[in-house]
């Protein structure tokens, strides 16, 4: 777990990470060092995709650094349906009593993945969170505020949530030695992403951005925070000085040579229900479903 205690900014969270080396992810939890109040962003359930075998490591390591601190979640959060994880979202919420949120456009996605997984029983299911957030809304954490922006892109869902001087931006920036995130899955786009990144760079220099996933570049420590100043000075894609046709060019040629995550197809049927695993039937079986041929071979 890796600390990140609130700044002397008005209204500055402090911020606990948590890493999942399986997948490369950064899970948090954000909190008013006043009041106690916290959220969660981004959790990960555990998942073997070799066995299929799911687990709640991290969702317990969550759990007591919440216990620990003498935290109250009042709010989980998932800022897009995750292709490279489950979810633990629902799991955590059921021993939290916290409520679950997304962006509202996750709709959508449920559309095209229920005609992926030939499942129309996915598809225009908005009871899986207690809250769809619309761009520019606000939400209080104690006695801070914060704000949800529609942050496209990556997904065509996906939101950026601001507390004070601390932005959660998922899948949009890396670390800036790693540049940006991947926009070639279903609905992404990598012109949408860099005017999501854009929006993210014009906040003021010392706003700490908190990613979503980080792979140690060249066998450094993995790392989950740089500031707004940082970016623009350093970030190799995007970087002061950039233009967008060379973003768009480098994001293009990433993407071309990027495999598919290994858990893409396991996870999205999991993570558009809010990260609940399929319903078992009248014995008790669980099954998830892998869309045939609807892909094209990479790697």
């Amino acid at each position: 777990m890796q600390f990140f205690p609130a700044s002397t900014e008005p209204g500055s969270p402090d911020v606990a990470a948590l890493y999942d080396k399986a997948t490369g992810s950064w899970q948090y939890i954000v909190s008013d060092p006043g009041t106690g109040e916290a959220l969660i962003v981004d959790p990960v359930l555990d998942f073997d995709a070799k066995a299929a075998a799911t687990g709640t490591a991290n969702a317990e390591a969550l759990l007591a650094q919440i216990e620990a601190k003498g935290l109250k979640v009042g709010l989980i959060v998932d800022t897009h349906p995750h292709a490279d994880h489950l979810s633990a979202a629902a799991w955590l919420a059921g021993r939290l009593g916290a409520r679950m949120a997304t962006g509202q456009r996750v709709l959508g996605v449920q559309r095209l993945w229920a005609d992926y997984y030939a499942d129309d029983n996915l598809a225009d299911r908005p009871e899986y969170w207690d809250r769809l957030f619309a761009d520019e809304d606000g939400f209080s954490l104690g006695g801070l505020k914060g704000r949800v922006v529609l942050a496209a892109g990556h997904t065509t869902v996906s939101v950026t949530l601001q507390v004070g001087d601390a932005v959660f931006a998922h899948d949009t920036l890396m670390m800036p030695d790693s540049g940006t995130a991947r926009a070639d899955f279903p609905g992404g786009s990598a012109e949408v992403l860099w005017q999501t990144i854009r929006e993210t760079l014009d906040l003021p220099e010392e706003t700490r951005v908190f990613i979503g996933h980080d792979y140690g570049k060249d066998g450094r420590e993995p790392a989950c925070m740089a500031t707004v100043g940082a970016h623009r000075q350093e970030n190799i894609h995007v970087r002061d000085g950039v233009s967008r046709e060379t973003f768009l060019r480098l994001r293009a040629e990433r993407d071309a040579t990027l495999p598919l995550p290994d858990r893409m197809l396991m996870a999205l049927q999991v993570n558009l229900r809010g990260g609940r695993l399929p319903e078992p039937d009248a014995k008790g079986r669980r099954v998830l479903r892998v869309p045939l041929d609807r892909f094209d071979a990479r790697g």
